[in-house]
């Protein structure tokens, strides 16, 4: 046959040219074979109006002999699946992109680059690296076939072949490449195959501060945002699954996990100290250069990276995962996108913290560690009794000492964790007695961000309201919007912790930002205590409209909004035209040591 006749038969088939194999290779098999996962079912002839139709398995044939690809595709489309065919080596990665087959039907000889190159190529991205390939070549040289199979193909074919065998190479390998997949790993992610996060997590306990070496690092997607809004939310999760198999590749023996939308967590022990920059580079660089397939075209990503040094020699877990998620934050305001977190240096306590720092261990072994409460009010009116606590540090001279002086010197003594749990314990005491006098109130509570992220935090403090008898919903924890954006992905697992036992969180000192605004999405928040500049300069239209918006903002997520610092009429009417939920300040009463103020017959 001349090559004209081979064209011209490529592009006119016989009619019903198709169907001579199909009944040389039998029926395909049928919808609901026990061997056959459900999910890779083709439709079936017998299909009935208003069945489910299973998308056919798709097979893309690499091959640029017209009649032997015409003979593939039609025998293949015949048999109820969907095969597309590139006749040109140079389309082929661009093919792939656009069709996203569950087989290679590739020819090993071809002209330009043959199929063992373009295997390796596929091989070579995580995005496709999963495809099984079948050759389909007339060369029996089995030194020829070896080198293809060390290339990654994963069966052969000879030419010529009967229908019903290629059909049943088909099929055997796309039901065995989707029963590896989805074979169950508790510590691995099926599609991805990161970790869990569970397994990194234990992982990390186990390693820190036992062995501490290595790296801890997040890996952020950047704009992920005008990606949802660009392409809608289920493309951009395909995006963000392929990023995560080919993170996978990147980080080799390494340990990565997804935490969230955009945010990856590795941890990377055998690192070496010298490494670690070209490491961090190497993640950024890895995804940043990667062409990711998306419906008919590819797109790139932009990778942040910020990580923690582990020889530091981080006490816990908890600390190692705030200062990786510090350097992720300073990340994203450098032009290259890397920061490693750099610790404090160690002071002694009470070194050059004028006497306070000495005086904190004794403090809390005198018990002169105190609470002070200021009422939040309902603008709208109520008579539910709810307060701030504040706190107060008694020194033996009697003078008390404001949070402000206290928490920086307790932080620079380590001794931030039991500060906070004190405040907790007094918080939780006061509820018990005013729960006797049969005046129950909610507190909100003020902690450090670094304390609610340590290991057993969550239950001891679940434990301490179950002892007191005191429900759940009468406390409130307040975090500052500035430690609370440092710690945000490791406050998530404190929040899960806290939903059951009807603990709300509250967000203080809110000022409106993207990374803000982002914040309040991501935590499951009750409540939002603006930042004391909206009250104090509301004169200003600027701020004003900025207010305005914030408040609509967190009312359009459900959240109540506390407006803070109140301190004259004025200002008090603007916030209540502008929406807010609550105040608090000196307007409605000072901070004082007793829980008297008359919610039932205060008016503002």
């Amino acid at each position: 046959m001349s090559e004209a006749d081979s064209k011209q038969r490529a592009e006119f088939p016989p009619t019903a040219y198709w169907r001579r194999w199909v009944a040389d290779a039998g029926q395909p098999m049928l919808p609901g074979a026990p061997d056959e996962p459900a999910a890779t079912r083709s439709p079936s002839a017998g299909a009935q109006p208003g069945d489910a139709i299973e998308v056919p398995h798709r097979v893309l044939v690499v091959e640029d002999d017209p009649s032997q690809a015409l003979f593939a595709e039609s025998v293949l489309n015949g048999a109820g699946l969907q095969a597309r065919v590139v006749s040109v080596a140079t389309g082929f990665m661009a093919a792939l992109a656009e069709f996203q087959p569950d087989l290679v039907l590739m020819d090993l000889h071809m002209p330009g680059m043959d199929g063992s190159e373009l295997t390796a190529q596929l091989r070579g991205q995580a995005a496709f690296s999963h495809i099984p390939v079948v050759f389909l070549t007339g060369d029996a040289d089995p030194e020829r076939q070896f080198e293809a199979l060390e290339v990654g193909a994963d069966d052969f074919l000879t030419k010529p072949v009967r229908p019903r065998h290629l059909i049943a190479a088909v099929q055997n390998r796309i039901r065995r490449a989707r029963a590896l997949q989805q074979m169950p790993d508790p510590g691995r992610h099926a599609v991805t195959g990161l970790n869990s996060r569970l397994q990194l997590l234990q992982q990390l306990a186990d390693a820190i501060p036992a062995t501490p070496r290595g790296a801890l690092g997040f890996v952020e997607i950047e704009g992920i945002t005008a990606l949802r809004d660009r392409y809608g939310y289920a493309c951009l999760e395909t995006i963000l699954t392929d990023a995560g198999r080919h993170l996978r590749t990147l980080v080799g023996d390494a340990s990565a996990t997804r935490l969230n939308d955009n945010t990856f967590l590795v941890f990377a022990p055998d690192v070496a100290r010298i490494d670690l920059d070209a490491w961090a580079r190497g993640l950024r660089d890895g995804i940043g250069s990667h062409p990711f397939p998306l419906a008919d075209q590819t797109i790139r990503l932009r990778a942040l990276v910020g990580y923690a040094d582990l020889v530091n020699g981080y006490d816990e877990p908890g600390s190692a995962l705030a200062a990786a998620e510090q350097a992720l934050r300073e990340s994203r305001g450098t032009p290259v996108g890397i920061a490693v977190h750099m610790p404090a240096p160690r002071v002694a306590p009470g070194e050059a913290q004028g006497g306070l720092g000495d005086d904190l261990r004794d403090a809390l072994d005198e018990q002169r560690i105190e609470l002070a409460f200021q009422p939040i009010v309902a603008v709208a009116g109520g008579d539910e009794a709810q307060y701030q606590t504040l706190l107060r540090l008694r020194g033996r001279d009697g003078e008390l000492h404001s949070a402000a002086r206290v928490l920086p010197a307790a932080e620079l003594a380590g001794l931030l964790l039991e500060i906070d749990r004190r405040v907790i314990e007094l918080a939780l005491a006061t509820q018990v007695e005013r729960q006797r006098l049969g005046s129950p109130m909610r507190l909100f509570v003020s902690q450090s961000s670094r304390s609610l992220i340590q290991a057993g935090y969550a239950d001891w403090l679940v434990q301490q309201i179950e002892a007191a008898g005191v429900p759940g919903a009468s406390l409130v924890i307040d975090v500052r919007q500035d430690d609370a954006l440092i710690h945000a992905l490791s406050l998530q697992d404190f929040c899960a912790r806290m939903g059951p036992a009807g603990v709300q969180l509250c967000l203080g000192q809110y000022s409106a930002s993207e990374e803000a605004d982002a914040l309040l999405a991501q935590l499951p928040l009750g409540f939002v205590r603006l930042a004391a500049r909206y009250s104090r300069q509301l004169d200003e239209p600027r701020i004003r409209d900025e207010m305005r918006a914030a408040v609509e903002r967190a009312h359009r997520l459900g959240l109540q909004v506390i407006g803070q610092q109140v301190e004259d009429p004025q200002a008090a009417a603007t916030l209540w035209m502008s929406g807010i939920d609550f105040i608090q300040g000196n307007l409605v009463q000072r901070v004082a040591n007793v829980l008297d103020f008359d919610f039932h017959h205060s008016v503002l």
